[in-house]
């Protein structure tokens, strides 16, 4: 686990310390989400019935007491006590643990996939903070900028040099964008909130993102063949295994149960005759077996052991065909993303050489206020689709780690 979160860290091209304060949040998540601790707990219950299980059948204890007393030749019966002990047959027991063991296995699979997980879904919230925080310095720089352009049209305006309605369509392009971010603001108080909770830590509790994330110069390799190794396939072959040891188990609770014990008969003197056995107890050991006879439920109980294997295989097949999808969906989704920065940072640089044209021509008089308006707008345009580009990044390159990583 700490090997996916070194991954993680790697994907980093920002300074030290952010990387390392992402790796102490998802270790705090790990240690404390509640998730994790409810599967933590489930695989020590499973575990403890390994415990259960290692036990033979309860000791047999009987008193009884003659009512009549029945005489023989040495003389009266008075009481009876009986002790009986049934065995299961040899292999029997460790044949439950091995089953039970194999069920706790398959449970601790459960926790693996669990803080994998957790780990995608805090690094994915991350990069939304991350983005939520990046769009709104966007914005203010536009907000300030827009202003910047108020006061210079306003001096157009006066001078005869631009109309009353280019100050209002600035106006409301400044009115959009500040609704922009006042959405913004609360969409991070949400996703901040979202973000705690997967630490189980209070939802006020400040969180200090990234102030700015690249691309990697290169994509780290990825090795498809540890799908193979996934913890959502290894399940199923536990469960395959538990089906295993269950059938094992079956086979072993088919044969016969045998038990000793005795009985012990306590016997009065008889009055007023002397021999040797007047008043001689009685104990009589006993050997029994339990043999089932009527064994269509064993044999039942293979069928359906048979047919449930089935049913796992099927699954296991169905789910690595499913993981295969995903992962290379996500492989060429983050290519695409990376294509798509490219382009929109391409864009972005034209975009600047156009707006500084535009303004020497808007201040020779030879350019309309509205054509730098427009570029103002595409260059914001630019700019967000280059911080969602980054993020589609990240968030690809997680589930990748998710599913390939070991």
């Amino acid at each position: 686990m700490n090997k996916i979160i070194c991954l993680i860290i790697c994907l980093f091209t920002v300074p030290f310390f952010n990387a390392q304060q992402l790796e102490i949040l998802i270790e705090q998540a790990l240690k404390n989400n509640p998730e994790i601790q409810q599967f933590e707990l489930r695989y020590n219950i499973a575990s403890e019935k390994v415990n259960e299980v290692n036990t033979i059948p309860n000791t047999e204890f009987g008193v009884g007491y003659f009512i009549s007393e029945p005489e023989t030749r040495t003389g009266a019966q008075r009481f009876k006590v009986s002790v009986k002990q049934m065995l299961p047959w040899f292999g029997n027991i460790t044949a439950r643990e091995n089953y039970a063991s194999s069920l706790a296995e398959a449970k601790y699979e459960d926790i693996v996939i669990a803080k994998r997980k957790l780990i995608a879904s805090v690094s994915q919230s991350y990069y939304n903070l991350y983005v939520n925080n990046a769009k709104q310095t966007i914005l203010t720089e536009n907000i300030k900028l827009l202003i910047t352009y108020e006061t210079l049209l306003l001096t157009s305006v006066e001078l005869g040099k631009a109309s009353a309605v280019d100050v209002l369509r600035l106006q409301i392009r400044q009115n959009e964008i500040q609704q922009l971010f006042d959405v913004l603001q609360q969409e991070f108080i949400a996703e901040k909130t979202a973000f705690n909770n997967l630490l189980n830590r209070e939802n006020t509790r400040i969180i200090n993102v990234i102030s700015e994330l690249n691309l990697p110069t290169e994509d780290f390799e990825i090795y498809a063949k540890n799908l193979a190794l996934h913890p959502e396939l290894l399940k199923y072959d536990k469960l395959y295994q538990s089906v295993e040891q269950s059938e094992f188990l079956n086979q072993k609770e088919r044969r016969p149960m045998f038990g000793f014990g005795f009985d012990y008969i306590n016997v009065d003197k008889r009055p007023e005759m002397n021999f040797s056995d007047n008043g001689k107890d009685i104990v009589m050991p006993m050997v029994s077996i339990s043999i089932p006879l009527f064994n269509k439920k064993y044999q039942s109980t293979t069928k359906q052991n048979k047919l449930q294997q089935e049913e796992i295989a099927a699954q296991k097949q169905a789910r690595l065909n499913t993981l295969e999808t995903l992962l290379d969906k996500a492989k060429n989704d983050r290519i695409s993303a990376r294509i798509h920065h490219a382009a929109q940072a391409k864009n972005l640089k034209q975009a600047k050489n156009a707006e500084a044209i535009l303004m020497k021509g808007y201040e020779t008089g030879t350019t309309h206020f509205n054509d730098v308006l427009e570029i103002q707008a595409l260059q914001f345009k630019f700019q967000l689709n280059q911080i969602e580009a980054v993020k589609a990044y990240y968030v690809q390159t997680t589930l990748i780690n998710y599913l390939t990583n070991q």
